[in-house]
């Protein structure tokens, strides 16, 4: 899906030429500048009413995508930094620390375990995963083979695609 649509913006691009400004978008306006948020907003919100979703900002994808993130990867601020855009690593630590706090907490208690039995760990003494991680990963999984989950987000790119043409 997210193919096609880059293909479609390809040909857009190439009739326009020089008229198009290639900020390298996902969802761009017809002549590749950036949508704005109250176009996005609102048909983000009739795709929830149209497939009786909950409620939820369109914004809190990204709180989802940033928490996931750093489940999945050990807590890497940096890595997500980058990732979500955020000048600063300061603004994931301050936002998500209650996340941070959990993997810290966790390697609280391996460094205290490890420290008590007189040994550290080897590769092959690793523990199974905490809920949190592997879990998390599962969720993640499950969420995205969900075909409400897909469908919604089809549907927003459809919908982001039909509204450039108009």
């Amino acid at each position: 899906m997210l193919i096609s649509h880059r293909n479609k913006q390809l040909e857009v691009q190439e009739a326009l030429g020089g008229e198009y400004q290639d900020y390298n978008l996902v969802m761009a306006g017809p002549f590749g500048l950036p949508m704005e948020s109250s176009r996005i907003n609102h048909r983000f919100h009739e795709l929830i009413r149209e497939h009786d979703l909950s409620k939820v900002v369109f914004h809190s994808l990204r709180h989802s995508s940033i928490t996931y993130k750093l489940k999945l990867n050990g807590g890497d601020v940096k890595s997500v930094q980058g990732d979500s855009g955020n000048a600063q690593a300061k603004m994931v630590t301050d936002q998500y620390s209650h996340i941070l706090d959990e993997d810290r907490r966790t390697n609280a208690q391996r460094f205290e375990e490890a420290f008590y039995s007189g040994r550290a760990r080897s590769s092959e003494d690793k523990p199974a995963p905490e809920a949190g991680t592997a879990g998390d990963a599962a969720t993640l999984m499950k969420q995205l083979t969900n075909p409400e989950t897909a469908g919604l987000l089809k549907a927003l790119v459809n919908a982001m695609g039909n509204e450039e043409s108009k």
